[in-house]
């Protein structure tokens, strides 16, 4: 068992941070000096290091690009006025990362190696967390088969590695998004519950499609019918209608149990809301929608936080709406801002400070 004081550290000798500006940085683009890399041999995990960010040099028979062998997570740390830095429910992560890995035959990360290992990575770069606002630390935790071999079965070694980047918002407007029909991102029965890279790139065909027609993303529906809603992109999606806030409910198996999607669920619980985890028709959708009392709808996230939806169209028919009345996603955005840039009290305990 790898404890923290096995996980040996070689820092740069010159921080790359001298020649970025943190301000409006795009999402994912640039990388922090230094990264952890964690192999998996003979039933154990060795060979813990923090050590410059670097490329790696794998043999073209790597298993995780002939079978798919891949999961991953995504984490943010943020810092307050006073400069310290604290990582957004990581704990709520680990455990998420570990239940893909069971989906995906891969082996368990243990809890010190995966909180330990992020925690001083973040220490030993924490100066590339922006300390402006809807700006924050993006942490990808990331698993991937390593064997040497074609062959499909599961790997016997693999690789956990952590990256780090800074980051501004990932939407910065109010998107539109097509209920798509044709496609599916997942099945019962499928690996739609597990971060699995493989998830994201089935996705990629159908979300461009929506481009070519003006759209910034697809609103996914149930493989059967094509008639109950599931993920929207690489969000969770909410619906406020009346006075319910109504998200589709993970029993199925086919949607993300996202971090941020139950964070949002707590706050509104707080404000009042009847919060319903149920399936939800686009026949209901539109009903509350022609009823004027479907208020509003956004997606929530990891990168995206709280992204407001401007416009919803499902075959013909197209939901537009006023996106600078609403009261409801605005003010969750603002609250779980102020809990992660420590303006306002954590009574969640959310917050785990570096």
């Amino acid at each position: 068992m790898i404890a923290a004081a096995d996980i040996n550290i070689t820092k740069v000798e010159r921080s790359k941070l001298k020649d970025i500006n943190l301000e409006n940085i795009p999402f994912g683009k640039y990388f922090t000096d230094h990264m952890l890399e964690v192999d998996y041999e003979d039933g154990e995990w060795k060979n813990a290091e923090i050590k410059p960010y670097q490329p790696l040099l794998l043999a073209p028979s790597v298993a995780a690009l002939h079978y798919g062998q891949a999961i991953f997570e995504g984490i943010k740390a943020y810092k307050n006025a006073a400069g310290d830095a604290y990582i957004f429910r990581p704990l709520d992560n680990f455990k998420r990362f570990n239940v893909s890995a069971e989906r995906m035959q891969m082996p368990q990360v243990p809890e010190e190696l995966f909180m330990e290992g992020m925690r001083m990575l973040i220490e030993l770069d924490k100066n590339w967390i922006p300390q402006l606002e809807d700006h924050s630390l993006y942490i990808r935790p990331f698993m991937f088969s390593s064997d040497e071999m074609i062959g499909v079965r599961p790997s016997e070694k693999y690789k956990f590695m952590i990256i780090l980047s800074p980051t501004g918002p990932y939407y910065s407007a109010p998107m539109r998004i097509y209920v798509e029909e044709k496609y599916v991102r997942a099945v019962p029965g499928g690996v739609g519950y597990a971060k699995a890279a493989g998830n994201y790139g089935a996705a990629m065909y159908a979300t461009a499609e929506a481009k070519k027609i003006g759209y910034d993303q697809v609103l996914w529906t149930d493989a059967y019918e094509h008639k109950y809603v599931q993920e929207c992109g690489t969000m969770n999606v909410f619906f406020i209608i009346g006075n319910a806030a109504i998200t589709p409910g993970l029993e199925s198996g086919t949607i993300l149990a996202g971090v941020t999607r139950d964070s949002t669920i707590a706050l509104l619980k707080e404000m009042g809301f009847n919060v319903e985890e149920r399936p939800l028709s686009m026949e209901d959708i539109i009903d509350a929608h022609k009823a004027g009392i479907l208020y509003e709808v956004f997606g929530t996230g990891t990168a995206a936080t709280i992204s407001l939806i401007k416009e919803l169209r499902y075959k013909d028919y197209v939901m537009k709406f006023d996106v600078d009345s609403w009261k409801t996603a605005p003010a969750l955005k603002k609250q779980l801002n102020a809990i992660r840039y420590g303006q306002e009290p954590d009574n969640h305990g959310w917050m785990q400070k570096v």
